[in-house]
């Protein structure tokens, strides 16, 4: 396999080599290129030999001379430089089965591509990788690497995940910690399947595949109201999240006496199911899984009142309105109440979005709709600016998940929208202003 070379960047080493755009990029130092793994990989060194192919078939060689690690200097058509890899999975609680019809197609691809783990942090289930696949990320060392392994039965998880592979694939992950790669995994608990005794198995069994096994995220299934037809889930109730909480800090405790971490965790929203307070900071180490909800809310506090005591006076009067999810909203309204008894003149007015399209039983602000948002906001005076989570929109942060525009929003709601990083202190700055910090 190789890659066409579809630009050239003026002045990279690749540009002062005379590499030409349209050329096919065959191997690198006699390594064939597939991939973006491949390309950036071997192109480390200092002293490269490049073989091209133009269209015309004829093969010719190119030597380039560049500093370690700079880059080359070369574009493909794509990112990953091949096509991305799906899911060959029908997981019993897959999100994408509960997405109503008639959005846009891009939310029906279902993602599995250990590459966009490396690249990314997204998290794969290796049940589309073969042996060779396994052996070129340890050559490689790709490190670390997000597993979603949701139970190590390996029947089990051939029964929840819909593939008669899963099980057997499970040796991958042993295969990749042996040879030093750093894991992250997620178990996604679906009540009556792979919780109780069987997550008992589960952290017995990735606990055994520490230190390179640092991380285990518990997460509870994310159920819509468009599940007609597919496998009969629930929600969990407060008592089995009490349980799952209960469970995974007992093996926390007992993995920190051998491990410079807790290693296994609840995310978030299982306390918050629980009706039991956050950990402090302290409890989540490094935190390794804060994508899967992990210590989120604990390390918001945090730097929300770092940035508190960082900020300087603030006398201008000031009325801004924040839009979340129901889960967040407790945390966030008391966010805002910090900040109206630190500076009277500034009003913070926070909305919790009850989540109509999915269902009320999704809780996440990054599923809010841009309907449901203008739905809720409608009559009310938003004041002078309206603050959302920035992960309310796709990656390109112009359109909600319903495809309705950012302007679509402003034009209707007649306010400014501002989007807020998971971070304390962009929060106080978009509530108030970037002259609040002291010098």
């Amino acid at each position: 396999m190789s890659v066409k070379i579809t630009g050239v960047n003026e002045g990279s080493p690749a540009h002062r080599a005379h590499v030409l755009p349209g050329e096919i990029l065959i191997s690198i130092n006699k390594n064939p290129i597939v991939d973006v793994l491949d390309y950036r990989f071997y192109m480390t060194d200092e002293h490269l030999q490049l073989l091209l192919c133009n269209d015309a078939k004829q093969l010719r060689e190119v030597s380039v001379r560049k500093g370690e690690y700079e880059d080359l200097g070369l574009e493909f058509e794509t990112y990953l430089m091949d096509k991305q890899m799906g899911c060959r999975n029908k997981c019993v609680f897959c999100f994408v089965d509960q997405t109503p019809k008639g959005m846009r197609s891009s939310l029906y691809f279902k993602d599995d591509d250990t590459r966009m783990s490396f690249l990314f942090g997204n998290y794969t289930t290796l049940t589309n990788l073969k042996d060779t696949d396994i052996e070129r990320i340890i050559k490689m060392h790709i490190s670390p690497i997000n597993i979603s392994v949701h139970t190590t039965n390996p029947e089990l998880r051939v029964e929840m995940m819909g593939n008669p592979s899963a099980g057997e694939k499970l040796r991958y992950v042993k295969m990749l910690t042996d040879a030093g790669i750093r894991v992250n995994s997620q178990l996604v608990l679906c009540p009556g399947l792979n919780d109780g005794e069987e997550l008992e198995r589960s952290i017995r069994d990735l606990s055994r595949l520490c230190p390179n096994l640092q991380s285990i995220a518990v997460v509870p299934v994310g159920l819509t109201k468009y599940r007609d037809g597919l496998y009969p889930l629930r929600c969990f109730s407060e008592k089995e999240a009490q349980q799952v909480v209960q469970s995974t800090e007992r093996w926390g405790d007992e993995l920190a006496k051998t491990n410079e971490s807790r290693i296994v965790y609840a995310s978030d929203e299982f306390y918050l199911l629980a009706g039991l307070p956050i950990p402090e900071p302290e409890f989540y180490g490094d935190f390794d899984q804060l994508d899967n909800g992990v210590g989120l809310i604990a390390l918001l506090k945090q730097e929300f009142r770092s940035a508190l005591m960082k900020a300087g006076p603030y006398p201008e009067k000031r009325k801004v309105t924040l839009a979340t999810g129901t889960l967040a909203f407790p945390f966030l309204h008391s966010f805002g109440q910090q900040v109206m008894e630190q500076y009277p003149s500034v009003e913070v007015q926070v909305i919790r979005i009850v989540n109509h399209f999915f269902g009320e039983t999704v809780t996440v602000a990054g599923l809010v709709t841009g309907q449901d948002l203008i739905a809720q906001l409608k009559d009310l005076d938003l004041g002078d600016d309206l603050l959302i989570p920035s992960c309310m929109l796709r990656h390109e942060q112009d359109r909600f998940l319903d495809d309705v525009t950012r302007e679509e929003v402003e034009k209707t709601l007649n306010i400014k929208l501002c989007t807020v990083e998971n971070d304390g202190f962009d929060l106080l700055e978009k509530i108030l202003s970037p002259k609040i910090w002291e010098e």
